[in-house]
């Protein structure tokens, strides 16, 4: 199951970000490209299941995919591939070439800080 590693790192990364911080995570977002095969709600299930008993335990995962990228041969424009119409927004050419699929990146993390036990 490719989303309980995943879930597996992302925990370990915010855990030793909360523990530079001396906070608790509250939310975090992650993003990949529209071609990860992440489903949303396994990864969301496994992240859950990972952060109980820990400080992520009740934390929000935001995940965002990113549309697949082209660039147009004729005029080099950079667009956002629609694969049920393929084509260049510009110059309405479907010359282009496909552009590597966005990687799987924890962007944010929001932390709220420790109660230090002062009033």
């Amino acid at each position: 199951m490719h989303e309980a590693t995943v879930a597996q790192s992302l925990i370990e990364v915010i855990l030793q970000e909360a523990r530079k911080r001396n906070a608790r995570p509250v939310r975090a977002k992650m993003s990949c490209g529209e071609l990860n095969r992440i489903n949303d709600d396994v990864l969301s299930f496994a992240f859950e299941a990972v952060a109980q008993g820990t400080p992520c335990e009740g934390m929000t995962l935001r995940i965002e995919h990113k549309p697949l990228q082209g660039r147009c041969k004729p005029c080099g424009r950079v667009f956002a591939v629609d694969v049920s119409n393929p084509h260049c927004p510009g110059c309405r050419s479907e010359e282009f070439e496909l552009l590597p699929d966005a990687p799987l990146v924890l962007d944010e993390i929001e932390f709220e800080r420790a109660d230090d036990g002062e009033g």
